[in-house]
């Protein structure tokens, strides 16, 4: 049976009045009290609700506390085991998830129950719910302006070993017959003796991992000899073709391995040329969803948007100020940068987080992506990809009409005619004023023809041109500066969550920990701004009460001194006997 608390609704006695006021306010200032404030009561029970019975079966774990212990045990970065353990004794772990009860049904969670209501949540994406309400809330209570964003990628690893390419071939053949020997001994028996034995113990196994450069190719010739045998072996045995194992052997051949056929002999196998092999490949058969990226290794990526103020702040006003992630989205490490842009804008746009203007580096701001993102009504501003060719003057010498068509020349000559075709243009200039420019000396891009010098753009080349004459100028160089604050939020990431080294394999896994990480750092941010603000809420509290108790003191002396003291200075000599020199000076 489905089990909820409704925590919009305050208690009628006060379940922590126990606690002094000292541990209270640190409680409440803390990430426990904002959680339990403004994020408890937003978590998307709605949605996995439906997958309980309402009148049948055990009562479920009171639904709000097991998605709040998700995403905190993502946010702390603990282990299930140390999750459940905080979960029955930490006292800040209780007050975030309103846990008032000191009975097991409340504060007991058991590790398989831990288990499965993660898997729920990973199975039909609720983390991205999740994030998005988290962070809905947050820019709704703390008002964030997400007209400026900045966006880029981090690279993350599962928790699986670096493999070379004969260890990928010997793991995952052990991996076939381990399996292959639990499900039908039988067909295991079919297998050559001496290429079971070569794999199936550790300590054959591990003979791999130890062979000399010099015996790479012959040792690579043998596993790759053994995986086809073995494909070949069952390939018609339809319960066998159907095991996961069975198909890793096939995508790893297929991936790494062409075979040339010949009518007098047997077919034999070769491995393919590293380079010919995709970055989507298998790197280890315990994570298949892993891939390549050429700079940063075998992995995923996390693509992060987040808001930012590029008004210059005192320290008080920056800590006053919540830099929220208002997207994330988890990808292979295979996958481009560039496509990640204009699906990150529309994803932020239609939660109403959406930008005007987004900060990125060249990967991202291609000239088909700052064309797309100007009709949603975003700027990009990002440097252009390339640079302009030594010993050649740049496009950008020419001048141009508002239509794109040529004006004039680098030494001021105007073109006798223009064309243009779709997207390409061609501008002519007379021969007698190009074949003795000093420009043509220096690189000018026109080609000599039969009747003309003509000069040929395309509306690509020339929007990258007037981007390019744009970076160098001081006003591009402010705006841009500020793309830097984001390698400070992914390293926060890494360093609060530990993202970059997860305890999970398999996509599904990897997006459900990144994703509740990047919500946890929003929850972090939003506690450090709410206690910046409370304690400045308290100091202009206190400097009231003071400058209150300090007129008040004057109104007294005043009324008693008067009839006393002839002028304001005898009574202000009076008020600095009394209160101190200084109290007189302040009023």
């Amino acid at each position: 049976m489905i089990h909820t608390k409704d925590h919009k609704t305050g208690h009628l006695l006060d379940p922590w009045r126990y606690m002094g006021k000292k541990r209270r306010k640190l409680l409440e200032q803390s990430w426990a009290g904002l959680f339990r404030e403004h994020i408890l009561s937003e978590l998307p029970v709605d949605k996995i609700a439906p997958f309980f019975s309402s009148d049948m079966g055990r009562p479920t774990k009171e639904l709000y506390a097991v998605l709040g212990v998700l995403v905190i045990q993502q946010m702390q970065d603990f282990s299930d085991k140390e999750t459940l353990y905080q979960l029955a004794f930490n006292e800040q772990w209780r007050y975030a998830l309103d846990i008032t009860s000191e009975s097991d049904d409340a504060a007991y969670m058991s590790s398989k129950t831990l288990w499965n209501m993660r898997k729920v949540v990973m199975d039909h994406n609720l983390d991205k719910i999740i994030f998005q309400q988290v962070t809905g809330e947050l820019a709704r209570v703390f008002k964030v302006d997400t007209t400026k964003q900045r966006l880029d990628s981090v690279h993350i690893r599962s928790n699986m070993r670096r493999l070379g390419r004969i260890r990928i071939f010997s793991e995952t053949i052990r991996k076939f017959l381990i399996n292959l020997k639990r499900q039908d001994k039988v067909l295991y028996e079919q297998v050559n003796k001496k290429t079971s034995d070569r794999y199936i113990t550790k300590k054959a196994l591990s003979c791999f991992s130890m062979v000399k450069p010099s015996e790479t190719p012959r040792t690579l010739k043998e596993v790759s000899t053994d995986l086809f045998e073995l494909i070949t072996l069952f390939s018609k045995e339809a319960r066998v073709t159907a095991m996961h194992s069975y198909k890793l052997m096939a995508r790893i051949f297929e991936e790494q391995c062409h075979i040339v056929e010949d009518a007098s002999k047997k077919p034999e196998v070769f491995m393919k040329a590293v380079k010919e092999i995709s970055s989507d490949s298998l790197q280890n058969p315990s994570d298949p969803d892993a891939t390549y990226d050429g700079h940063k290794g075998q992995g995923y990526q996390v693509q992060l948007i987040e808001a930012f103020s590029d008004k210059e702040k005192s320290k008080e006003d920056k800590a006053q100020t919540l830099n929220l992630i208002t997207h994330v989205e988890v990808q292979k490490a295979c996958d481009s940068d560039a496509k990640a842009l204009i699906p990150a804008i529309e994803a932020t746009e239609k939660r109403g987080l959406g930008a005007k203007e987004i900060l990125v580096d060249s990967l991202y701001g291609s000239d088909a992506n700052v064309t797309e993102a100007k009709k949603l009504g975003v700027e990009i501003i990002s440097p252009a990809m390339g640079s302009n060719r030594e010993g050649k003057l740049p496009l950008s010498s020419f001048t141009f009409t508002k239509r794109g068509k040529a004006a004039s020349c680098p030494g001021g000559h105007i073109p006798v005619k223009t064309k243009h075709k779709k997207e390409r243009h061609t501008a002519h200039f007379k021969v007698e004023h190009c074949c003795h420019c000093p420009h043509l000396q220096e690189g000018c891009p026109v080609k000599k023809g039969k009747k003309y010098y003509s000069l040929r753009y395309s509306d690509k080349e020339q929007r990258i041109a007037e981007r390019r004459v744009l970076e160098e100028t001081e006003a591009f160089k402010e705006k841009y500066r500020w793309r830097a604050g984001v390698e400070a939020t992914m390293s926060e990431y890494d360093r609060r969550t530990g993202v970059k080294n997860l305890r999970v394999r398999g996509f599904e896994a990897v997006r459900f920990c990144a994703t509740l990480k990047a919500a946890g750092i929003n929850i972090f941010r939003a506690t450090a701004v709410q206690k910046a603000l409370s304690n400045g809420k308290e100091a202009c509290e206190r400097a009231l009460l003071s400058q209150k108790q300090t007129i008040h003191t004057f109104i007294v002396l005043k009324r008693r001194f008067l009839n006393n003291f002839d002028s304001l200075r005898d009574i202000l000599t009076s008020l600095a006997r009394f209160c101190g020199n200084t109290a007189a000076r302040t009023i």
